[in-house]
């Protein structure tokens, strides 16, 4: 697979033998979520977004908007892989940009593509990530009309929501996202999936969780801001002992942990807490469970995660297009593989770590180190100990209050 010459000399594009893998037996896990950029644009101007504020700014000059024969294309591309693989469900996710901006009769027609792109055996589920500001009631019908799941990015209450959120003219977003939320979460609630929320350590935690619960999400996924070794990101010094992000999550698992009833799903919280009890992960930024992601830009091209773009220009990229490939050929692709291999794809220090299979080193975005590329710990590293750590100190301790408290204990 060609690599961008930035990439050429760096791992996994260099140190990553993918023909010797195959050869060893190991196989691919094909791709079951299409995140589909339908539009390449936004009305916000988030000042941490990894598509426009990163190193990479090859939106600039892909197309504003997926164009049909790209959607048709991308669907086609996506039944071929359901049939060659037999897949029983895959899940398409509207994304951007600001999806929304696409426009109500081009999303509904994307639908409709990739519905009938797929065999009957195939069940589709078609998921949206907005900042929800165009929410409105003619919008929340005809995603109701096409079964379209809505998750909401909201970064807590105003303060700290308006802090980075804001329109490119310095207004904050906060009063029109509320607006269409409280829509989605009322008559519409069937579409709700949940909250997305990029941790802030300038805001309160507790605050912010309780201002996110407010709607009752089902669920809610805290991210941590996208940095690397070479750009670390706010208050998290490359090397640094101090834990200031696992400080704030763990406030925030606590009142979670420990309220009297759940309140809602917490998705990072829940998977370290799946992982310590023994199951798999079903999350790319925790665990060792294969990746099996692909993304189809406005253009057609496709990519891996696109938060590879806070590496280096081009890091997604995989020299792929829906026009000139199928997605089974994106599956070599040793950024791909490198995602699916679990602890081959771990440097040293990560395979000798005591939380190695909860952890799984972290988001692979955050391990980049220029000069060297992905085989690096987490640059998140002493905030995931330390959060893992005290979530599972506090699973051990309920479980011997409960096994003192059985009979016979």
């Amino acid at each position: 697979m060609p690599g961008t010459p930035e990439s050429a000399h760096e791992w996994p594009s260099a140190g990553l033998d993918v023909a010797g893998l195959v050869e060893g037996g190991w196989r691919p896990v094909p791709f079951s979520e299409v995140v589909l950029k339908i539009h390449g644009r936004c009305n916000l101007a988030c000042d941490y977004c990894y598509v426009y504020e990163s190193t990479d700014q090859t939106w600039r000059t892909r197309p504003r908007a997926m164009p049909p024969e790209v959607v048709a294309a991308a669907a086609e591309r996506l039944g071929e892989h359901v049939r060659a693989h037999a897949l029983p469900n895959v899940t398409v996710v509207l994304h951007g940009g600001e999806p929304l901006l696409a426009g109500r009769s081009a999303i509904a027609a994307a639908v409709e593509r990739f519905r009938a792109a797929l065999p009957a055996s195939c069940d589709l589920e078609v998921t949206m990530q907005t900042n929800g500001v165009l929410l409105t009631e003619e919008t929340l019908a005809m995603l109701d009309a096409n079964d379209v799941g809505v998750a909401v990015s909201l970064d807590g209450d105003r303060e700290g929501h308006d802090r980075h959120r804001r329109r490119a003219d310095g207004r904050g977003s906060h009063a029109d996202v509320t607006r269409g939320l409280n829509r989605l979460a009322g008559s519409y609630r069937r579409l709700y999936r949940g909250l997305l929320c990029t941790v802030d350590l300038d805001n309160d935690p507790v605050r912010t969780y309780e201002a996110l619960i407010e709607t009752r999400p089902p669920r809610i996924d805290f991210l941590l801001p996208h940095g690397t070794w070479s750009a670390p990101p706010p208050r998290r010094p490359a090397g640094g002992e101090a834990t200031p992000y696992a400080d704030w999550l763990i406030a925030i698992f606590d009142r979670w942990y420990h309220a009297p009833r759940k309140e809602t799903g917490v998705r990072l919280f829940e998977e370290i807490l799946n992982l310590l009890l023994g199951a798999q992960s079903r999350s790319e930024n925790i665990g060792l469970s294969p990746v099996a992601m692909l993304v189809v830009d406005t253009d057609g091209t496709l990519q891996q995660v696109d938060t590879l773009k806070t590496s280096y220009p081009g890091a997604p990229e995989t020299g792929l297009t829906v026009f000139g490939s199928g997605f089974d050929e994106a599956l070599s692709h040793p950024g791909v593989v490198a995602r699916q291999i679990g602890i081959a794809a771990l440097s040293q220090t990560c395979r000798t770590c005591a939380v190695r299979d909860i952890c799984g080193g972290g988001a692979y975005a955050h391990r980049y180190r220029e000069g060297d590329g992905y085989l690096n710990p987490s640059v998140y590293c002493p905030d995931l100990m330390a959060l893992i750590s005290h979530i599972g100190r506090t699973v051990q301790h309920d479980l011997a209050l409960a096994t003192a408290a059985a009979p016979g204990g």
